[in-house]
């Protein structure tokens, strides 16, 4: 009871604190809205971002310089040698629950930042997007062998769960201050071809963390008894990335005369259908939603390997490979779109917090909970999922992917300057958007200069 109370008062503590910040964050909300921005140059955009966001202030020489120097990679990782860069953009035109975002987004390829903006404009004049999600849940598993009576041993361990979730509590006090901490035991007999497992979940409230640190030190400290109560002994102890206790939802309406008219809105259900059908159009469809998902759980120095595993976990939830988005028609016929996810990520802890660049990207998205980052980037996975959709249903995917794709190309080529956009410009007039026709329009382009 004592515990409980604590549990209580934390989480009342919590939410009052949440509160009082998105107060003050509503007192100087901006706009999302920022027209003509690829127009502009980096700093400038930079600036107009900051300008929205003014709590981003303390953060623009991250961003400007990528945030990493050799001191802070060698404390983050081992034998560090150096960085990578991948360019960090602005998604725009976002709506999540009546709060208007700017969206980071890390990403090598073209036409990502710029297709989610494109949709979520399309969204605003029905509300833009609205997510829902459940609590923070992760779960570790502690694999239990050579356990002589598996199913007795399963009904020994329950009599015993709430003495295992003082214990797992007592590994992380100040988790079960903030209202978090252990709140469930599962077992499990797993039946398998070789041999049969006792597999203990534990389930653990991981607050605004991700959690893997936390679930993982409970499991271990757990692992010796569970053993003991079962009469076997303990192999795995570590968390399960397939965090179905952790969903995040997202969904959206767009008149059908936004986004390309009755025909085009019909053939996207129908495109989205083929995915529901067939694994094999599922897989790339999926990806499409993951090049939205990926570039802001990076962005934001999140785990992009636990939120990918355990997105692709959850396509196939039901025995076979499928979309995990859905598409509809709405009573007056326009697009109706959503997407559930497991949605593991967190606002403290790892490279959020160590990593300067993650630390501005979480600041420009002025999410207060792990909650909501997570339902925002699920609105940005589904905004991705429509345009991707949306081309591939009406002009096709090269039309507006190539004619970002050209610049890369028209670089790789040796154009500078102005003679980017003139080569880029050139190519996709040619539909032809390869190194060899860069090259050769550039000779001539200088030829005749």
């Amino acid at each position: 009871m004592f515990m409980l109370h604590i549990v209580s008062v934390g989480a009342s503590c919590l939410n009052e604190f949440a509160a009082q910040r998105r107060e003050k964050r509503s007192n100087v909300a901006g706009t999302s809205r920022l027209s003509g921005l690829r127009n502009e140059e980096p700093a400038s955009r930079l600036q107009k971002v900051a300008e929205q966001v003014p709590s981003l202030d303390a953060h623009l020489y991250a961003l400007r310089s990528g945030g990493l120097d050799a001191e802070r990679s060698d404390r983050m990782i081992e034998h560090a040698v150096g960085q990578i860069g991948v360019p960090v953009g602005v998604a725009t035109n976002f709506i999540v629950n009546g709060r208007e975002v700017l969206v980071p987004m890390a990403t090598e390829e073209p036409s990502v930042v710029a297709a989610a903006s494109n949709v979520a404009r399309m969204t605003r004049s029905a509300g833009g997007f609205f997510t829902s999600s459940t609590q923070p849940l992760m779960q570790a598993q502690v694999q239990l062998l050579d356990v002589a009576d598996p199913h007795a041993a399963k009904l020994r361990i329950q009599e015993h769960e709430e003495r295992f979730l003082s214990l797992a509590n007592e590994q992380d006090p100040r988790l079960v201050e903030i209202g978090g901490g252990a709140r469930e035991l599962i077992v499990r007999v797993i039946e398998g071809r070789r041999r049969t497992h006792v597999v203990v979940h534990l389930v653990v409230h991981v607050g605004d963390a991700m959690g893997a640190n936390a679930v993982n030190t409970m499991a271990e400290a757990l692992a010796p008894e569970l053993a003991r109560v079962a009469q076997g002994r303990s192999l795995l102890r570590i968390l399960t990335n397939k965090a179905d206790l952790r969903l995040s939802r997202a969904r959206a309406v767009i008149p059908a005369s936004e986004i390309g008219g009755e025909q085009v809105v019909a053939d996207m259900v129908a495109a989205v259908d083929f995915a529901l059908d067939d694994p094999y159009r599922a897989a790339t469809h999926n990806k499409g939603i993951m090049n939205g998902v990926t570039a802001v759980v990076l962005a934001t120095g999140n785990d992009t390997r636990a939120v990918e595993a355990g997105a692709h976990s959850h396509a196939v939830r039901d025995g076979r490979y499928t979309s995990l988005s859905h598409f509809d028609l709405d009573v007056e016929g326009n697009l109706v779109a959503s997407l559930e996810l497991p949605m593991p990520v967190g606002l403290v802890g790892g490279a959020t917090r160590t990593h300067p660049a993650a630390q501005a990207a979480v600041a420009m998205t002025e999410s207060e909970t792990a909650q909501e980052l997570a339902e925002l980037i699920t609105a940005v996975g589904l905004a991705q999922n429509i345009a991707a959709v949306r081309a591939l249903s009406a002009e096709g995917i090269q039309q507006g992917h190539m004619s970002l794709h050209a610049r890369n190309v028209a670089v790789a080529a040796g154009a500078v300057g102005d003679e980017v956009d003139a080569v880029s410009s050139a190519m996709v007039a040619e539909r032809a958007v390869r190194v060899d026709v860069a090259e050769r329009i550039l000779a001539e382009h200088r030829a005749a200069r």
